[in-house]
């Protein structure tokens, strides 16, 4: 089976619907996966839209949600999750609202791309102490066996 990320909201490529966004109740969707490699210690999830602030003018990727050290033998993560319900050793980093946890899209103008990534690591990584993505990136080199990923579509309505 390939590594795969899918989710029962939206599919790949389409809509994601309001209530994981700021326009709605800002809950993260339900992501499921399979066909994680036999040889993954860990995974690891970075959702980021590389289209803010405006699609026709990138100027930098917006980080939504980063997760570390999910264990291997999880299937995914249920729509709205709590951090005390996060899959034992899970550990969270910041997004660009410097918290941890979900922030759902909310693009200033424009029909942007929200990627929903998905890495098996040959490693647990040790406590990185909520890190940006870009640490989190940096302690994930070498370490990388597959990555798979769904993007989702969210243009606010005006």
């Amino acid at each position: 089976m390939p590594f795969i990320i899918t989710s029962t909201s939206f599919q790949h490529n389409g809509a994601i619907p309001a209530r994981h966004t700021c326009d709605g109740d800002n809950i993260s969707p339900p992501l499921i996966w399979g066909g994680v490699p036999a040889s993954a210690k860990s995974l690891v999830l970075i959702v980021d839209d590389p289209d803010a602030p405006d699609p026709k003018a990138p100027k930098r990727t917006w980080v939504h949600w980063v997760l570390y050290n999910i264990p291997t033998h999880t299937h995914g993560l249920p729509e709205g999750i709590a951090a005390a319900a996060l899959p034992p050793g899970t550990l969270q980093g910041k997004n660009d609202w410097q918290q941890t946890g979900y922030g759902g899209p909310c693009p200033p103008i424009g029909n942007h791309r929200y990627f929903h990534k998905l890495f098996a690591l040959d490693t647990v990584l040790p406590d990185l102490k909520s890190p940006t993505k870009a640490a989190l990136e940096a302690a994930m080199q070498g370490h990388i066996i597959s990555h798979t990923e769904l993007v989702g579509l969210y243009q606010r309505p005006h």
